[in-house]
């Protein structure tokens, strides 16, 4: 019999002690599987939203994050001048502000997120209902509503709605414009409770009063298929060289190092803590295992098995004990990493289709590698105390107990 069979053996002479021991293993592996999701969930989340809308590249007049600095000036033309470089499928400026729609009645208004953008093939939102905006850099008078204003303001496509756009200082007594309900549509970093709608830059300018007005908070840019985001990027900085161009990469790798690093740090520490209470409860498991066999050891020593072949045995059982509690934890770690999923993503601000623990093939391989490192480490201890076993001595200590 091999050592793989006679290890199996043993774990079922004693099924509630191997069966406690695979459970343990299981729990503790299902955490730490969660913690490698977490530790890099954020960050795939966040780059398969941005892949998303099909551009790969974003241009700001400024290092600052979009609506905190500096507007884009002749944001139409820079457009055009992107479009004309062989690396450039699709330039499209994008505006951000807040407007009040009125609600009417005792409701009152009902502030909200505006994007403004002229587009093409390519979208930064999905409009699910009704149809989409025109482009052509005019004003339509149309709006999309997302489906919580369209909900609290009541309002299908087809109705009409009036807002009043706030666009800086000294602009708050701008008067109320009316504009048609074309759709409702998805923006993808919208949160459970947001409040969004969509409109031309032609229709945001004439709310602020500037129909004249040719500004953008950013130009987001799809690269060609032979150029690539990273020569796109070098080809938009060379043109256009006092303004800051980011691929989807490297805006996902700044927010890492920064709202993003705290979830990779808790995640490390409690990975470390995961392996070492997993490294502790191998270890004790195999130990009592091996001290309860002790006379049927120093017997099979004695009939002939050598050294290395129960050394052998006792790295067989912690292998099955790990392998199958390792095995239990990956479906078990799904369900858990969904249900924490939604417990994190009540947090406010948090956008309905960022996900803080996403599957990964890196991630299985790591955590196998983890398993398989604790399970080697944790036989440490028992191998020794078999192979250190006195024959004689514990076989005479057996028949006088």
């Amino acid at each position: 019999m091999n050592a793989l069979a006679f290890a199996w053996r043993s774990l079922v002479r004693q099924p509630a002690r191997a069966g406690l021991g695979i459970a343990g293993v299981a729990a503790v592996a299902a955490l730490l599987f969660d913690m490698l999701l977490l530790s890099r969930g954020l960050v795939v989340s966040m780059q398969d939203l941005l892949d998303r809308e099909g551009f790969d590249v974003r241009v700001t007049a400024t290092a600052s994050p979009p609506g905190t600095g500096p507007r884009l000036r002749q944001a139409s033309r820079s457009a055009a001048a992107l479009m004309a470089l062989p690396e450039v499928d699709e330039a499209v400026p994008l505006g951000l502000s807040e407007v009040a729609f009125d609600a009417g009645g005792d409701v009152g208004s009902q502030q909200a997120s505006l994007f403004a953008a002229d587009t093409s093939r390519r979208r930064p939102w999905t409009v699910v209902e009704g149809r989409d905006l025109a482009g052509g850099g005019q004003p339509t008078g149309m709006v999309l509503l997302n489906r919580n204003l369209a909900a609290e303001l009541g309002r299908r496509p087809g109705d009409s709605v009036t807002l009043r756009a706030f666009c800086g200082a000294g602009r708050s007594a701008l008067p109320l414009v009316s504009l048609q309900v074309a759709g409702i549509a998805e923006f993808p970093f919208d949160d459970p409770t947001q409040f969004s709608a969509a409109t031309t830059l032609g229709d945001a300018a004439r709310a602020c009063g500037e129909e004249n007005r040719d500004e953008a908070d950013l130009l987001l840019v799809a690269s060609s298929e032979s150029a690539g985001a990273e020569n796109t990027r070098a080809a938009i900085q060379f043109l256009l060289p006092d303004l800051y161009a980011l691929t989807n990469e490297e805006v996902v790798a700044r927010l890492q190092q920064g709202e993003f690093s705290y979830f990779r740090q808790i995640s490390t520490v409690l990975v470390a803590v995961t392996l070492g209470f997993s490294l502790l409860l191998i270890t004790v498991l195999l130990t009592v295992s091996v001290n309860q066999r002790l006379g049927e050891i120093a017997a099979l020593r004695a009939l002939g098995f050598s050294r290395r072949r129960v050394v052998a045995d006792v790295v067989c059982e912690s292998a099955l004990m790990v392998g199958i509690g390792g095995a239990l934890a990956l479906p078990l770690g799904m369900a858990l990493a969904g249900w924490l999923d939604r417990i994190l993503k009540v947090m406010p601000g948090i956008p309905a289709e960022l996900h803080f623990f996403v599957f990964e093939p890196r991630a299985v391989v790591v955590h196998v590698a983890l398993i398989v490192a604790t399970a080697v480490l944790a036989a440490l201890y028992p191998m020794q105390i078999v192979a250190r076993l006195p024959i004689a001595a514990t076989l005479r200590n057996e028949v006088v107990s």
